[in-house]
Formats: C-alpha cells, sequence, structure tokens
C-alpha cells in the first residue's frame, strides 16, 4: 500500500528542483481537484435533485444574418423541469432506508447499548445519507464528540471531501481534506472565505484557503479528534488511530446515478418546455405573411398587431391586402408518445420501477409485485454491499465508544445489520404462506415474517403472556367447577362428607 507520504516523496524524486512540502502537495492537489469532472459531476447532481436542471438557462435562438445562432426574446420560451431524476432517487433511498435496519447478537447487552446509538436521529440521518450516495457516488459520515462529550455523527457533503485512498479498490483511507465556505467578517463587513481541514491519524490540521494557499488558521487552530478536561482544568488531547471518517457508496465503482440519466431528463424537460413553447405561439408572435400591409416597419406592425390585435392593410393594382399565419401544426399525440418513450427509458436507466404498471393489472399478486421490483432490488443489493463493509467500520468507532463509556467490550460478539427494505406486498399472500409454513419453521421466523410485525422479540412476548393470561383464566374456571372444599362440584351449600 502506498502512503500519502510516499506520494509526496515521489514529486521529489520525480526531479522537482526544490523539496515539496505536505503543504504544497496538498495545495496542487486542492486546485487540480477542485476542477475535475468527479467534483463537477458531485456538484451536477445534487443540483439536478433539487430541481437545478440545465433547462432553466435555455435561450430561444434564430438563424443570424451571419449564419450563427442568435439569441430572440420575443419567442415563448419555457423552462419547464419535470423532476423524474429526484422521484428515483426517493425511490431507492426510501426503499433500502425507509424502514429502520435490524440489529442481530446474541448479547443482549450489546443489542441494548447499540439501540441508544442508532437511534431515530441516526435513521433520519442513515437516509440523508443514502441520498448523498445515490446523487454524488458516496457519502460520507463523521463520527466525533461535542463539546458536552455525545458521541455524534455528523455528514459531510460528498463535493467537499477529497480522499486519498491507500488503495486501488478505495477500501483504506489514508487521509482525506475537506474544503467548504464559512462566513467570515472583516471589519463590519462579511464575506465568504474557504476553510480546509487535513483528517489524519494524528488529528485534524486546520487552515484557511487565501489565492491558492493554505495559511494556518488561527481562529480555529489544529487539534486532536478529542478534547478534554482533567478536574485540575488541564486538556487532554485523544485521538481514534483511525481516521473517524467513513465512506458510503453507491457502486464500487462511485458513480453517481446522474450520469445514467442525465441526457434523457433534459431531454424530457426539452420536450416539454417545447410542447408548451408550441402551444403559446399565435398570431401576435409567430410567422407571418403580409400583403400589401400600409406601412413599412415590420417593428411597427408587431406593435400594433400586438397591441390593438389589428393592422391596417390595402388594396394594390386589383391585389388584396391581408395577413396570414404560417402554421406549424402540433401534434399532441407526438409529444405524449415521446414523453413515455423518454420516462421509460429513464427508469430503466435508473434502474427504478414504474408503480402505475401495478394500477393497470388490477389485484397484483405477489410475483407481479416482485418482477416489477426486480431491477430496484438489483441495485439495491450492490449499494447494500457497499452499506455492509462501511458499517464494519463505523462499529469499530462505536465498540471503541462503548469501551471509552465503560458499557462493555463488545469488538469479539458477532453482529449482523439487516437493512428492511420497503416493498409493497399483497399481504393475504404472505399471511396464507406463513399458515401454510407452520410445523415446517420455528415460530420465531414465522412471526418475523409477518407484514403486521415490526419486532418479532416483542410479538412473541406478548403472544407468551396471552396464553399464559387464558391458563390462568382456565384454572380459576377450573378450580371453579371443582368447588370449594366440602362443598358439590355446583358450589351449593351440601351436606359435609
Amino acid at each position: 500500500m502506498i502512503s500519502i507520504m510516499d506520494k509526496i516523496n515521489g514529486f521529489i524524486r520525480a526531479g522537482a528542483t526544490a523539496a515539496m512540502t505536505d503543504r504544497q502537495f496538498y495545495e496542487k492537489e486542492i486546485a487540480k481537484w477542485k476542477n475535475s469532472d468527479t467534483r463537477k459531476t458531485q456538484i451536477v447532481g445534487c443540483a439536478y435533485y433539487r430541481g437545478q436542471h440545465d433547462i432553466l438557462s435555455r435561450v430561444r435562438t434564430v438563424i443570424g444574418r451571419d449564419g450563427r445562432l442568435e439569441e430572440v426574446r420575443n419567442l415563448p420560451n419555457n423552462r419547464i423541469v419535470d423532476n423524474q431524476y429526484a422521484k428515483m432517487v426517493d425511490q431507492k433511498t426510501d426503499y433500502l432506508f425507509g424502514k429502520p435496519f435490524t440489529v442481530q447478537t446474541e448479547n443482549e447487552k450489546y443489542e441494548d447499548a447499540l439501540k441508544g446509538v442508532f437511534n431515530r436521529k441516526f435513521l433520519r440521518m442513515l437516509q440523508n445519507l443514502g441520498e448523498d450516495s445515490i446523487t454524488c457516488g458516496l457519502g460520507w459520515l463523521y463520527i466525533y464528540y461535542d463539546v458536552d462529550g455525545a458521541f455524534c455523527f455528523r455528514r459531510f457533503p460528498p463535493h467537499e471531501i477529497l480522499p486519498f485512498w491507500r488503495d486501488a479498490e478505495h477500501t483504506v483511507l489514508d487521509l482525506a481534506v475537506r474544503v467548504y465556505e464559512a462566513e467570515a467578517y472583516e471589519g463590519q463587513e462579511s464575506k465568504i472565505i474557504e476553510k480546509v481541514e487535513i483528517y489524519k491519524d494524528s488529528g485534524i490540521e486546520r487552515y484557511v484557503l487565501s489565492d491558492g494557499i493554505l495559511v494556518d488558521d488561527v481562529e480555529n487552530p489544529s487539534s486532536d479528534y478529542m478534547t478534554f478536561k482533567d478536574a485540575s482544568g488541564n486538556v487532554h488531547g485523544y485521538n481514534w488511530g483511525r481516521i473517524p471518517l467513513i465512506a458510503f457508496k453507491y457502486n464500487d465503482e462511485e458513480i453517481p446515478l446522474i450520469t445514467r440519466v442525465k441526457s434523457l431528463q433534459d431531454a424530457i424537460n426539452v420536450t416539454m418546455s417545447d410542447f408548451q413553447n408550441n402551444m403559446q405561439e399565435d398570431s401576435r408572435n409567430t410567422i407571418l405573411i403580409i400583403k400589401n400591409y400600409d406601412g413599412e416597419n415590420l417593428a411597427e406592425f408587431r406593435h400594433n398587431l400586438a397591441t390593438y390585435g389589428a393592422v391596417k392593410v390595402k388594396t394594390i393594382d386589383g391585389s388584396e391586402g391581408g395577413v396570414d399565419a404560417l402554421q406549424v401544426e402540433v401534434k399532441a399525440e407526438n409529444y405524449r408518445i415521446m414523453l413515455e418513450l423518454l420516462k421509460t427509458a429513464l427508469i430503466e436507466n435508473a434502474m427504478g420501477f414504474d408503480a402505475k404498471n401495478l394500477k393497470q393489472s388490477g389485484a397484483p399478486n405477489q410475483m407481479n409485485i416482485q418482477s416489477m421490483y426486480s431491477d430496484v432490488d438489483l441495485d439495491a443489493n450492490g449499494m447494500e454491499t457497499e452499506y455492509q463493509a462501511s458499517f464494519e467500520e463505523l462499529l469499530w468507532f462505536v465498540n471503541v465508544h462503548f469501551v471509552n463509556t465503560g458499557k462493555g467490550d463488545f469488538s469479539a460478539d458477532e453482529i449482523e445489520i439487516i437493512f428492511n427494505r420497503d416493498m409493497l406486498m399483497n399481504e393475504s399472500d404472505t399471511i396464507n404462506n406463513i399458515r401454510n409454513s407452520e410445523g415446517i419453521l420455528s415460530n420465531e421466523t414465522l412471526v418475523a415474517q409477518h407484514p403486521w410485525v415490526t419486532d418479532a422479540a416483542v410479538e412473541l412476548d406478548r403472544l407468551d403472556k396471552e396464553k399464559q393470561g387464558q391458563a390462568d383464566i382456565y384454572a380459576d374456571a377450573f378450580r371453579t367447577d371443582k368447588g370449594a372444599p366440602g362443598q358439590k362440584a355446583d358450589g351449593g351449600g351440601g351436606d359435609q362428607a
């Protein structure tokens, strides 16, 4: 494996006239990364998810006198965004992270401790992290202790992180550089400055990026990852021994979804905008054929037509005057077919699904539902594989936190993270299959598969309590029917034996 210092030394050995410092190396790498295609694609993916599409900067053009295109402002120029891409991102995110994941371990103490860490706040962050992974190829989770000493997680926008990997498969992080904007004041005027944080095993180095040069950040200097005060007020710094920054990938190539569907999304926007433009073109803004116009200035003609809805024409040498519009027939059916083709292609390339297909099939069975989910399920398999590997790294930090806080050492305990996918189902078919499996599978497995059960252990405990309650009722009834000692079985006051 090649470390970052080996890379820096490689630059020096390549023939540099003066020794390159690590700070100079970072400056060059940051400048190159800012204009890289990878970062640009990440920014585009996020922008398209928010609805900031290329169509919004579109202009109408015509061929000018010199044969080149020129912008015209007197024609309809609709900029319609039909954000099918964002729909696919939400669909994939909700499918894999819409339901809370399940933690399985034989150590109940470990399971209870993990529930305190993987709470609802973390589940919300995990869903947002999945959105980052899909739109940018990978998401970043930072682990830290806040000022109150609480164990916390934080997302970093992917386009802010420049990673340096130790291996070609991008599984071991050598270090990471974060470049982000912050608001600062010079006197009473605010300005935006660029700050740089370099995450290493030994701690965080902090700089301000000024004209491409890294300058020490005096307001927030470099430090260890964890700082604590003892009883005497002395500050002590500690580090994890690893970089507390974990990558959660969409796929092994870190390719964002936007690269698959951007051209299709742009074509959908253009088709809808063109249709609206054509529908809005009328005699006031379309191509006109003018006969014997009572004037020579075409701009005046357009003005009169737009203002008064009428123009003056005359008859010359027996030729009647008039104004005819050059009609271009707009066939709505052609646009509808084109949009259907484009949306279908986008869904297929995005490996999503169209729920309208189920509505058209009446009452679908479970096989039809699974067939509809086949593409999104296949894509989710690859994403889940990457997330399982990232969770292994995350659990290392969580286990260290448990040791630090005295909750126990669970590093040797086996644990499994199960993502519960949010898939439509035919509940009747599922329940019938569960009934037919009684006697073949354990009650715990059957209960866990029931569509109305969220926690199998809790539900089994409820069943046991109900059975115990029914047994107690039966026992009380038996004692009442048998009667008290010295009485008849019907409870009457018979003679003593």
